[in-house]
């Protein structure tokens, strides 16, 4: 196995041509193996296996920083350089991470998880080179995906302005998670499927090296070439950018590949390499059906039977679609992780895929509700997080009533610190005009959702990833009273009051505690904003002692806004613990073990009843 001889970098260097594709195969089955049984990200490594053996082969990282957009396909970029024998440890507690990190290995030059952040963030490291007087090589390898993010056109835009030296590597693969949409990837799809041009360009090239004066003739037919290639490349829209402009090249050709990264390295401006790439290469399934192996769920995830809230999120969306034209929806570049991809085709004129543009999504939203709509705006709640002043300033300031849907909220497990989903209650609660609520099953989101249509205000929705709880859906979703919070179990001993996932939790700790002889009360909130202040103060004097928790960060969230809510009501005399995230990211491991980490499961939960109940030592 030539994999188990690759510690670094330096070893790659020193393979031949069929040693590397022996490597490059090895590499694919491993990942397969290894990402098929623990989750990860599938298609989007197995695209780039070669692409990640020339960078490391012309490249001399850590010297040379290579920063990877998002970095869902960095894993053959972790397995050389010095992290095989790690590799099984993907994705788990204290393991390796799904993403580059700084803190894991100093070939990861930039931590990233979130699109569109690797040209600024190369940008800023080759501004450090300059002012420092340093000669190495900065890269920013980055999907046609992360094309559609603001960000990445800002950066563009400055690193032209400021010529200095940067390598872009465009690896184009048509897709993001779903396939990519906009005006910039039909341009690049242009590409993909004119490679007949290309080579018609290189056989030309070829042919005309071999007769007398052919390089003459060659510089004649370069205005005829060029003006042929603006029909068809998008080099024109990178030159106007500043940038110098080599491709496409064939990215499953290692010699192809350095050749281009070499010739890369000559230029003196902000130059892009274009890569063509198949997502999924060498894995026929994930070939044919990139989108459904971008990120695979561990096995054992696959068996349960109940619904994923995305799943009943999709479907209570389809029966408000249909009851309701006014309904629309947008999602950024998610319709496949939101489950709404059966729905765009029913509803093509109401379903936006907008790309990986938060901000643009949520101003987007409140344009159509400016004018009568009620959008729908379906994103990951630490996605949302890069829309922050749009939710504030064009939805909440104005009160338009836009439906925010909060998947993966909460902790979501393995793809650890940039996608935990910690934070929403905190920084959602905080805007004026905003409601925000969690459901603790199924039931509830649909009535919740069902709700919010009617709201004519802002309002939040966070549901957490993985299947809801094994009750029966009803039929028909039902309007609820916002700011109406249900008492579940009446007790006498301590009121548990939890929020969205920590609701079965807490009533099932309520069991374990009557088993020990303690009688708790348990409330669901279901609204963090606004609360219920009617039912949880009444609970809170009769039991005297109140156990919070939320799958959120204590500063600022549902627990800290409870007992502010009992200090302005006078209500001193009640003894509170709060259960939550503690001021630090979540890392990466199984969604069940964290949660009991931080006392989040019932037998966590029932534990810090106990300890709260017990009395004082003198």
């Amino acid at each position: 196995m030539i994999l188990d001889c690759i510690n670094g970098p330096d070893d790659v260097k020193g393979l031949n041509r069929a040693e590397l594709g022996q490597l490059c195969s090895e590499v694919r089955d491993l990942l397969v193996s290894r990402v098929t049984e623990n989750g990860g990200h599938l298609a989007s490594n197995l695209g780039a296996v070669e692409l990640s053996v020339a960078l490391h082969r012309v490249f001399d990282s850590p010297k040379d920083r290579i920063v990877w957009d998002v970095g869902h396909q960095s894993y053959v970029h972790k397995l050389l350089t010095g992290r095989r024998e790690r590799f099984d440890s993907l994705r788990q507690y204290r393991g390796l991470s799904g993403f580059p990190d700084r803190s894991e290995s100093p070939h990861d030059a930039f931590t990233t998880g979130h699109g569109g952040t690797s040209i600024s963030a190369a940008l800023g490291m080759a501004l450090t080179r300059d002012l420092t007087g340093a000669d190495h090589h900065v890269l920013a390898v980055i999907g046609d995906g992360c094309l559609t993010c603001g960000m990445t056109y800002e950066a563009l835009n400055h690193a032209g302005h400021l010529n200095t030296r940067l390598i872009v590597v465009l690896n184009d693969n048509g897709m993001s998670i779903s396939p990519t949409v906009g005006a910039i990837a039909r341009r690049l799809n242009a590409v993909r499927t004119a490679r007949g041009y290309v080579k018609a360009k290189e056989e030309t090239n070829r042919l005309l090296s071999f007769l007398p004066g052919g390089n003459k003739v060659r510089r004649v037919l370069r205005r005829f070439k060029e003006g042929a290639q603006a029909l068809v490349m998008p080099t024109m829209m990178w030159e106007e950018l500043g940038f110098a402009y080599l491709g496409p090249i064939e990215g499953h050709n290692l010699a192809k590949l350095e050749t281009a990264l070499k010739r890369a390295c000559n230029y003196q401006k902000p130059v892009v390499v274009h890569v063509l790439t198949a997502k999924g290469k060498g894995y026929l399934p994930a070939e044919e059906n990139p989108t459904r192996f971008h990120g695979v769920a561990p096995a054992a995830e696959s068996l349960d039977p109940m619904p994923a809230y995305s799943q009943v999120f999709a479907g209570t969306v389809e029966l408000l679609l249909r009851d309701n034209p006014e309904v629309v929806v947008i999602s950024a570049a998610m319709t496949d992780g939101n489950s709404l991809s059966s729905l765009v085709g029913q509803f093509p004129s109401r379903i936006y895929d907008v790309g990986i543009s938060e901000q643009h999504a949520v101003t987007l939203a409140g344009g159509l509700a400016s004018q009568g709509f009620i959008p729908v705006v379906a994103i990951y709640s630490t996605f949302l997080q890069r829309a922050f002043d749009q939710i504030l300033h064009d939805v909440c300031l104005p009160d338009l009533p836009v439906i925010f849907a909060l998947d993966r909220s909460g902790i979501v497990g393995e793809d650890g610190k940039t996608h935990q989903g910690t934070l929403d209650l905190s920084y959602l609660g905080l805007m004026p005009n905003m409601i925000v609520c969690a459901p603790s099953d199924g039931n509830e989101l649909q009535d919740l959702l069902y709700t919010a249509v009617r709201s004519e205000h802002p309002i939040a929705i966070r549901y957490p990833r993985g299947r809801v709880p094994g009750i029966p859906l009803h039929r028909e979703p039902h309007q609820l009273s916002i700011g109406r919070a249900e008492l579940m179990r009446q007790g006498e001993d301590v009121t548990i009051v939890g929020i969205g996932s920590t609701v079965m939790p807490a009533l099932e700790a309520a069991e374990h505690l009557a088993l020990q002889g303690i009688d708790a009360s348990v409330i669901n909130a279901r609204f963090a904003k606004p609360l219920d202040a009617e039912l949880i103060l009444e609970a809170a004097r009769r039991s005297k002692r109140m156990v919070i928790v939320e799958e959120n960060a204590l500063r600022g969230g549902f627990g800290a806004a409870v007992l502010e809510m009992l200090q302005q009501a006078g209500v001193t005399d009640v003894k509170v613990k709060r259960l939550g995230i503690p001021d630090e990211f979540v890392t990466h491991g199984r969604q069940d073990f964290l949660r009991s980490l931080y006392s989040l499961d019932p037998m966590g939960i029932a534990r810090e009843c106990v300890d709260l109940l017990a009395p004082v030592p003198r």
